[in-house]
């Protein structure tokens, strides 16, 4: 199941990250080696990024993958205990 809030507030993340550089949705394509349709599709919330994708793009920013996917987002809901 996918959560549309957590996949546009992360592509708001990646395209302020990828803007702080000067770079274009291309440039992060080519150094991340991904396509740039799935630089697109991941800022506009179209793409549940995949882990190789999402090593790729912390590789390519130079920061630590923590930093990349930690980002404002929406507070998660406790996860229910079975047999309750």
């Amino acid at each position: 199941m996918k959560n549309e809030v957590i996949l546009r507030t992360f592509g708001q993340h990646l395209r302020q990250l990828r803007e702080a550089r000067g770079w274009s949705q291309q440039a992060l394509a080519d150094v991340a080696d991904v396509s740039k349709p799935t630089i697109y599709r991941i800022e506009t919330a179209r793409y549940s990024v995949t882990l190789d994708v999402l090593v790729s793009l912390a590789q390519a920013l130079e920061i630590p993958l923590a930093e990349l996917v930690s980002f404002a987002g929406p507070v998660p809901h406790p996860v229910a205990e079975f047999g309750r």
